[in-house]
């Protein structure tokens, strides 16, 4: 398990017993469990840095973000043309949208 908190895997454990409760096989309940829990952790900005994933830590400002967590966020609000846009233009267009 990647370094999760007590409560991500408390999540774990609630989401895999869950399922296995629907009668689902062990090994199937332990991957829907952690991809469940990864989702959540990208989502809230917990994950190591890859590209493809989260928007950055939402108690940061935009400016102190990284171009690939604005671009994210950009691509959650549907803003034209961010895969051209540098960081800086990122940040404007994600402050106006």
């Amino acid at each position: 398990m990647p370094e999760w908190s007590e409560k991500d895997k408390r999540q774990y454990e609630h989401i895999k017993e869950s399922s296995k409760k629907r009668g689902i096989k062990t090994e199937r309940a332990k991957e829907i469990a952690g991809r469940t829990v990864n989702k959540q952790r990208r989502k809230e900005g917990r994950t190591p840095n890859k590209r493809s994933h989260g928007t950055g830590n939402p108690n940061r400002p935009l400016s102190e973000r990284t171009r690939d967590e604005l671009y994210n966020r950009a691509k959650e609000r549907n803003i034209r043309g961010r895969s051209r846009m540098s960081k800086n233009e990122l940040v404007d267009a994600l402050r106006s949208a």
